[in-house]
């Protein structure tokens, strides 16, 4: 099969692939210069998809005791299911109808045998002892998006379709996202915001955001 590969890499066999595929071969050019635009934009909020969500139902994994699975309603035709370690933290009835902050780009993964499909965003003290989710406001809506001046997607683009998590994309803008003395979380000091107003923890000042 080898010499069939190379007969088919010559130029006037491409050129004859061209003509007859031609959307096939626009599409991939597209996907390539879409790559490369994306690859060259900074590493910022601007690339992560947060919104709101609202937690429809949650309960214990079943094979494991630190885990809880949620769905949560993120403005989509569906919930998402989301495998979250917050069993240690927080009591699973007062997860119920909460409205949280949902980093909707990350790359599905499998956690004890269930495929997590977003992720909660929590604020933490430094010793990892104490954990609050991160609210939205109450007027908000499922699928409301979260923002920050000055790297809002008008300006900047649309997020990562999904972040490569090669990349360590958001491990890369985790370091900046905190919370403030008045529990407001910011991003590089400027605050996380949705349309009624700015996401803010419960009670953790100064505390890391992940």
């Amino acid at each position: 099969m080898e010499p069939v590969r190379r007969k088919f890499t010559e130029p006037n066999l491409q050129r004859i692939k061209q003509l007859a595929y031609p959307e096939a071969e626009q599409q991939t050019a597209s996907k390539s210069a879409t790559e490369k635009t994306r690859e060259a934009r900074p590493v910022d909020i601007s690339r992560l998809d947060l919104r709101v969500g609202v937690i429809v139902s949650a309960e214990k994994h079943g094979d494991a005791d630190s885990l809880y699975v949620e769905k949560i309603d993120v403005g989509e035709s569906n919930p998402r299911t989301v495998v979250s370690g917050l069993a240690r933290f927080i009591p699973l009835d007062e997860l119920q109808g909460q409205k949280v902050i949902m980093l909707c780009n990350l790359k599905p993964a499998s956690m004890r045998g269930i495929k997590s499909e977003a992720m909660l965003l929590a604020a933490s003290n430094a010793e990892h002892s104490v954990v609050e989710l991160l609210k939205a406001p109450d007027e908000c809506s499922p699928g409301d998006v979260v923002y920050v001046e000055g790297f809002e997607q008008s300006e900047c683009g649309d997020p990562d379709e999904v972040l490569n998590p090669k990349k360590k994309i958001f491990e890369k803008i985790q370091v900046d996202l905190t919370t403030t003395d008045q529990c407001v979380a910011v991003y590089k000091e400027r605050p996380l915001m949705t349309s009624h107003g700015s996401v803010r923890s419960t009670t953790l000042v100064q505390a890391n955001i992940r």
